[in-house]
């Protein structure tokens, strides 16, 4: 099955629901996006305003357009609110790959499981749905707490690459990259993900 970039896709279980972006959901995520200041500090893009977090939405619809990156809202299920963004990126149908990232969550919505149900319901999708080979996540090489948090769903290291992308700041981070494979998928499954895979989970294209 290959990626369309034009599809409605909405990926759910009993924790979270992933829908796509619209123009709206600038007004919508205003509230989570802005809370803290230095939510999204390691990326290379500003949501903590109205203003930023406006831009945000725009670039990330214009990157659909362009099919370059696919931008989803990620809802809680459990109080029904919105609790950030994640993104699917970088497609390569011809070579069964893909990124997952641009993914921030709102502070009270981290460390209660959200973002690894995330992870699980994009894992799932790229590799049992779509049937990919790969999946990719990069960081920032200062962002310990991201590159903790890949590690412990099954990321492994790759390298890094210097001098890679330009900050806000004007600074030169460099980027570290990981990977899942296809193979490496059950094996998490059973383990990393072990609650959600005895859950049942739907994913729907419109």
């Amino acid at each position: 099955m290959t990626f369309d970039f034009a599809t409605d896709i909405l990926l759910q279980n009993a924790d979270v629901l992933l829908r796509p972006m619209t123009p709206e959901d600038a007004l919508l995520l205003e509230a989570v996006a802005t809370s803290d200041s230095d939510l999204v500090l390691y990326s290379p893009y500003k949501i903590h305003t109205p203003e930023n977090l406006h831009r945000f939405v725009q670039d990330s619809l214009a990157d659909r357009q362009k099919a370059f990156r696919y931008p989803f809202v990620i809802i809680d299920r459990n109080s029904g609110e919105p609790a950030g963004s994640t993104s699917i990126a970088n497609v390569s149908n011809k070579d069964l790959r893909l990124e997952i990232g641009w993914t921030w969550i709102g502070k009270r919505f981290q460390r209660t499981g959200l973002n690894r149900a995330c992870k699980f319901l994009l894992l799932s999708y790229a590799f049992e749905t779509l049937g990919f080979e790969r999946v990719e996540f990069k960081t920032d090489a200062r962002n310990t707490a991201s590159r903790t948090a890949i590690e412990k769903i099954g990321g492994q290291y790759e390298g890094a690459l210097r001098s890679h992308t330009v900050m806000n700041d004007g600074y030169r981070r460099t980027t570290i990259y990981y990977s899942i494979l296809k193979e490496e998928w059950p094996g998490l499954k059973q383990t990393v993900f072990s609650r959600y895979a005895q859950l049942p989970w739907q994913a729907a294209n419109g």
